[in-house]
């Protein structure tokens, strides 16, 4: 029988607006070697040409991951714990109908591979009890994995948010986003 160490009381919190855009959660990603070497996380540049604000893209683990409903060879599965695993290698059949329909343009096609890639949530680690890679070496803990106190402390102005308005679909995910206090969801145009 497999034993786990999953912690059910700590979460996932991203502060976008922490972000300095070093890189390091990419570079700790890619050391992982359940990942090929290769980054599971990425940061990108919002708008290069007048700013250099980055933004740092996880998978979010919806709680109803549309990746996995739209995958015909059934490769994505979402665990007893909410964590939204990348795809099974002898199933993706690299279509990349996950890539076009998550409305948080999360996973990835790897070329190399012809398979699709993408966060699991450092489960090799998580399911042991320790932290993500990217939550362990982010410097500006722009990417923060604990418990909800121990963000409430930490951000006393924000609020964790993990409702996502797209249109008329809501989306609720695993992954938080911290928002200004009293905040309750988040309205993408």
């Amino acid at each position: 029988m497999e034993v786990t160490a999953y912690k059910t009381n700590m979460e996932f919190f991203v502060d976008m607006q922490r972000c300095i855009g070093c890189k390091a959660c990419e570079m700790a990603c890619a050391e992982c070697e359940t990942n090929g070497q290769e980054s599971m996380i990425h940061v990108n540049y919002v708008e290069r040409a007048v700013t250099i604000q980055t933004t740092v893209q996880v998978c979010m683990h919806c709680d109803d991951p549309v990746c996995a409903k739209v995958c015909p060879a059934d490769a994505i599965a979402k665990d007893d714990f909410g964590v939204v695993q990348s795809a099974n290698t002898a199933r993706c059949i690299g279509c990349s109908n996950c890539v076009m329909a998550c409305p948080f343009g999360v996973p990835k096609k790897e070329e190399k591979y012809d398979m699709m890639m993408k966060c699991n949530m450092c489960y090799d680690r998580t399911s042991a009890g320790k932290k993500p890679m990217c939550a362990t070496v982010c410097p500006s803990q722009a990417l923060f994995y604990g418990t909800r106190e121990e963000i409430n402390r930490m951000r006393p102005n924000s609020t964790p948010v993990n409702t996502f308005i797209f249109g008329q679909q809501v989306v609720t995910t695993k992954v938080n986003i911290m928002m200004p206090k009293g905040s309750t969801q988040l309205k993408v145009h």
